[in-house]
């Protein structure tokens, strides 16, 4: 009887999270097919296809799953992408590109949080939107939102709008930015720093760099892991000023603020796999694991969203995000050419 009654409640919530964890991974599928076959980023598909079924969010079945995939399941994947870093990789690139890397992203969001206000949006939102364009793009977006307050207004919506517009400008800039280093001459070291320190995302970040030499492509995927390996003392960073910030600097508020589970769990990924405790299969699987779990918690926010809501944002948060895109690839550019 003993042990009927500990799994009953364990399995009232499967039963009640699987409808909409199944639909997510669904989306998630159909987005990776998608991608491989048109060329356009998955996490883009999963957002638009998931705004699709926004329906299912509204009432049914699926609420309960949609809100796990998109909080649970998202932790889980950020907290896997540790396996992706280590500190030789960091090493290896040398104190320029570092100290490049690190002050790229504290101006980028400070960048953030100074101008939300000239554009009359939430400091949270320059927060959210500059981390992502200083960090990783979608993954950081997802990993920032998952730390906001939860009272702060429209996040899903904020974190939507990021992730489609950050994921939008990277392919853009994956197409542009080989030229720009092609036309400033920037020999192999330079490119690869300047790609991969200003895209968004790894994988334009990737295709890129080895558009413009091998050798280019290496250095601009070291340089965008130790942007990657950032995420993890930014975000815990913002969920602390989060949890202070929570009903004016409430001490009480503060202490109930969740202990970010996932960013403890990155930082012991990414030491395990430093010390080579993690072999090259496990870490690959790990990876794989991660990038669905990342697919499903965008399908799960597309779901979450109102695509007349977003409509309704106007050019204000647009303008911002295209601001911070633009400043980070100024900033590398300037390091670049006065460090030759």
């Amino acid at each position: 009887m003993a042990s009927v009654s500990i799994t009953a409640p364990l399995e009232a919530r499967v039963r009640s999270v699987w409808p909409g964890l199944a639909v997510a991974l669904t989306i998630a599928a159909a987005a990776s097919f998608l991608s491989q076959h048109y060329g356009a980023p998955a996490m883009l598909f999963a957002l638009l296809v998931g705004i699709a079924f926004h329906f299912l969010h509204e009432e049914g079945r699926c609420i309960a799953g949609i809100e796990a995939a998109s909080t649970t399941v998202l932790r889980l994947g950020v907290a896997l992408l540790g396996v992706r870093l280590s500190a030789a990789q960091i090493a290896d690139l040398g104190p320029i590109p570092i100290a490049a890397v690190a002050a790229g992203v504290v101006t980028t969001i400070a960048l953030g949080v100074f101008a939300s206000r000239l554009l009359g949006q939430q400091r949270w939102f320059g927060v959210l939107s500059g981390g992502a364009v200083a960090i990783c793009g979608a993954s950081a977006a997802l990993a920032i939102a998952a730390v906001l307050p939860q009272q702060s207004a429209d996040r899903e919506r904020d974190t939507i709008l990021t992730v489609v517009t950050v994921t939008a400008l990277s392919t853009l800039a994956m197409i542009v930015y080989p030229m720009i280093a092609f036309a400033l001459h920037l020999n192999t070291e330079e490119s690869g720093l300047f790609l991969g320190g200003t895209i968004h995302d790894v994988a334009q970040v990737v295709g890129a760099g080895y558009a413009v030499s091998p050798e280019a492509g290496d250095v601009a995927t070291y340089v965008k892991l130790l942007r990657v390996a950032l995420l993890l003392p930014v975000v815990f960073a913002i969920a602390l000023i989060a949890g202070r910030a929570r009903q004016g600097g409430d001490r009480q508020s503060s202490a109930r603020m969740p202990a970010p589970w996932f960013l403890v769990a990155f930082a012991a990924l990414m030491a395990a796999n430093s010390f080579g405790l993690i072999a090259a299969p496990a870490a690959a699987a790990a990876s794989e694991i991660s990038r669905w779990c990342l697919l499903s918690a965008v399908a799960a926010l597309g779901m979450k969203t109102s695509f007349k809501a977003l409509t309704r944002v106007g050019w204000r948060p647009l303008a911002l995000i295209a601001l911070e895109t633009a400043w980070i690839a100024a900033f590398v550019l300037t390091v670049v050419f006065v460090t030759r």
